[in-house]
């Protein structure tokens, strides 16, 4: 019987790893051609990896929660044939760069040495990931020791949960808690005396508890909502953040989407929403104003070529992913309109490729959709600047006519524009939201689509 090598498929340009999420297939499976053998993830977006061949799964060797590198093999197929196999994955030019490490919560607050001791894994008869790896260099764990400690996943491998358990254990520090931790309030026993009573104390475990003093409930975070709060807290660190406000009088802009809209869709089978209208509008300003499609590196400004405009767009899930227009300047309102309503629907479903959420060089995030008429939202780094629009709420406005100032009543919503205050000053930040705000308020009512 054959046996086929799954590799880790090329998932983008600047894709180079991907974690595993879940595996669908166990061994002894039988596996139909193109079936779906395990899920991943990269950043934020989820993919299946289907199978190249038919045959029944022998092996994985990665387990869940382990993080794979592009070209990697990470499952053994049996197939009918009468050699082994490769199933080769497209050729990804990795960076030359420094491995990037994972970090472990508690890892830095353990002893170490100065010095680490490079241990040569090719004398093992053991799988053991890259991640595992670095930990074990990083403590000076030797081989031997790797080879000694029992491992929890598949065929008995040696995962990371082990490992931080292993060094917890020796060195005699504060459990590393990298699974769900639940604090609850232990009952005490009836014949419990007043002392023990006064030097109780809150336990720690990993049990399925769901509560805590019988009424409030932890929930552990999900692997996006994880990544999530670390990129937040990043940007909240790495950039001074300050916000600005425009008001915009959008009755032309939503009178004219009123009047075109079932034709529009009934031309293109597309229903034609605002966000296609308030990107083209940003793509307009960015090109009047290039400094705000910048990046920062250290002390330098990186002037970028092409407008990318990034789209929040929330999951049923209630996180959020942020797809990319790429070049949204070079799309008429018709093109953008179907790049918007194709990754809002892939990203609904998580359909989207990894390479999508890359390489954003501006983000648009419509607070409106939840009814808020204002928001100061994150930078997504490493950009410099992020743009909510809020609700369009009919109001009372005052009007300046040939006739002399009246009050009518008119759709109006607020815009508010976050930046970074190293590199983009208040005048650049309020003359930029300001020009977007000119771009919707002047939208010609007769407009050809």
């Amino acid at each position: 019987m054959a046996q086929y090598e799954l590799l880790l498929p090329k998932m983008g340009e600047s894709v180079a790893e991907a974690t595993v999420i879940k595996w669908v297939k166990q061994p002894g499976d039988s596996i139909d051609l193109d079936d779906t053998i395990l899920e991943i993830a990269t950043d934020k977006v989820d993919s299946e990896v289907p199978s190249p061949v038919a045959g029944k799964l022998v092996k994985q060797l990665f387990a869940a929660d382990e993080v794979a590198q592009v070209g990697d093999v990470i499952a053994i197929i049996e197939t009918g044939g009468g050699e082994t196999a490769t199933i080769e994955a497209p050729v990804v030019e990795k960076p030359i760069a420094e491995e990037k490490i994972e970090t472990i919560p508690g890892i830095a607050q353990l002893p170490s040495e100065n010095t680490t001791v490079a241990t040569d894994f090719s004398s093992s008869d053991r799988f053991y990931s890259p991640l595992v790896k670095s930990i074990a260099a990083q403590e000076n764990i030797s081989l031997a020791e790797l080879d000694a400690i029992k491992g929890s996943g598949a065929d008995g491998r040696l995962n990371k949960d082990d490992l931080l358990d292993y060094i917890t254990n020796k060195i005699g520090a504060s459990p590393i808690l990298t699974k769900t931790a639940i604090i609850t309030a232990p009952t005490p026993p009836t014949n419990q005396t007043a002392e023990n009573k006064a030097g109780s104390a809150p336990v720690v475990n990993k049990t399925s508890t769901t509560s805590v003093s019988g009424g409030d409930e932890i929930i552990e975070m999900d692997r996006m909502r994880k990544l999530i709060a670390d990129h937040m807290v990043m940007s909240k660190t790495t950039s001074p953040h300050v916000t600005s406000f425009v008001e915009a009088d959008v009755t032309n802009m939503v009178l004219w989407r009123n009047k075109v809209k079932n034709s529009f869709e009934k031309r293109e089978n597309e229903k034609i929403t605002f966000t296609p209208i308030f990107v083209e509008a940003v793509a307009k300003a960015i090109k009047d104003f290039p400094m705000i499609n910048v990046s920062v590196n250290g002390t330098q400004i990186i002037k970028k070529r092409d407008i990318n405009i990034g789209m929040a767009a929330a999951l049923p899930s209630g996180n959020l992913i942020v797809p990319v227009i790429r070049n949204a300047d070079q799309l008429n309102l018709v093109g953008l309109t179907k790049a918007v309503n194709d990754l809002a629907a892939r990203a609904r479903n998580s359909k989207l490729k990894p390479d999508e959420t890359q390489g954003g060089t501006f983000t648009l995030t419509n607070v409106g959709s939840f009814g808020n008429v204002m928001g100061t939202p994150i930078i997504n780094q490493p950009q410099v600047a992020i743009l909510a629009v809020g609700a369009i709420k009919k109001k009372p406005a005052v009007l300046e006519t040939e006739h002399g100032d009246v009050i009518a009543i008119r759709h109006m919503m607020f815009l508010s524009l976050s930046y970074d205050h190293r590199v983009v000053d208040g005048s650049l930040g309020g003359m930029f939201v300001r020009r977007v705000a000119d771009y919707l308020e002047s939208w010609d009512l007769n407009r050809e689509i």
